[in-house]
């Protein structure tokens, strides 16, 4: 079965999208016409835990947060599932579970467990024989469904570069559907990638990490197909409202700064308050409250 993704990438060749962390900023992303978006683990954590990209978040916890983004936006989500939790009978788990969320693959590293996020100090790496085992289970377990599989390795950073691309030679043969080398260090590193391994090719694009910040046309030109912004979302919401509650404190009030805010009717609109009026209009009584 083709994938929606493989679809997407046979379509468009090279593809940018956003991360985001729950069903709003996944309607947003959704509503500025990406074609797909990514949930990540590291603003999964820091949102609804309040915790660094430490390995707190558990599977049972990505997976809830995938299931309520996956229903609430019509476009294909690749979901960060770190390293499957476990071993490949965890990652058989991991993948049924966020298939039935309704997701459209996920990213698989291979860090030990607690992994951290690819841009910190202090990461290790499993034998390549263990993560090539978790790839051919994810592969089993999605049998002929839906769902793209990108084989992540941190052993750029843990080891070097060239461990790292012949650790992704062994992910593609294991049935990989794309790679990633996380944090490369320069832009001849992201060539010497292209170069040396298959497409589909993943680039992470994280604002302060090690790897640097190129374009959409430029990460194109090099030979990468999956540019992913994770944090951004993150980031800018978090400046946004940090600012807004240092004037609150500082002002007590909003009054001046109302052009830094959507307006009322325009945040109705991006969560379509006018279908559930209809919606409820639709069930609603003549008979007052309280008569049987």
């Amino acid at each position: 079965m083709t994938s929606r993704i493989s679809t997407l990438l046979k379509k468009d060749g090279t593809l940018i999208f956003p991360g985001v962390y729950d069903a709003l900023s996944a309607k947003l992303v959704e509503r500025a016409g990406f074609p797909l978006t990514f949930i990540s683990g590291y603003s999964v954590a820091a949102t609804q835990l309040g915790l660094p990209d430490f390995g707190y978040l558990t599977q049972t916890e990505m997976v809830g947060a995938a299931r309520r983004v996956c229903a609430s936006v019509k476009i294909p989500i690749i979901i960060d599932a770190d390293t499957g939790y476990g071993n490949a009978l965890n990652v058989i788990r991991t993948v049924n579970d966020l298939i039935d969320a309704g997701a459209a693959g996920m990213f698989l590293e291979d860090q030990i467990w607690p992994k951290r996020c690819g841009h910190m100090k202090g990461k290790r790496v499993v034998p390549g024989d263990e993560h090539v085992q978790k790839i051919r289970a994810a592969i089993d377990a999605r049998g002929k469904r839906d769902f793209f599989i990108v084989a992540r390795t941190d052993a750029r950073q843990v080891n070097n570069l060239a461990d790292a691309i012949a650790r992704c030679h062994r992910y593609k043969e294991a049935g990989a559907d794309a790679l990633f080398v996380e944090a490369p260090r320069s832009k001849e590193e992201l060539a010497t990638i292209a170069k040396e391994l298959p497409p589909p090719l993943v680039a992470n694009m994280l604002e302060g990490g090690v790897t640097p910040l190129l374009t959409k046309d430029e990460l194109k030109d090099i030979g990468f197909q999956l540019i992913v912004c994770p944090l951004t979302a993150l980031y800018a919401s978090a400046k946004a409202m940090q600012a807004m509650f240092n004037l609150i404190k500082g002002a007590g009030t909003t009054r001046d700064a109302l052009d830094r805010l959507l307006t009322f009717q325009e945040f109705h609109e991006i969560i379509d308050l006018e279908a559930y009026y209809k919606l409820a209009e639709r069930y609603k009584t003549d008979e007052p409250a309280g008569t049987s």
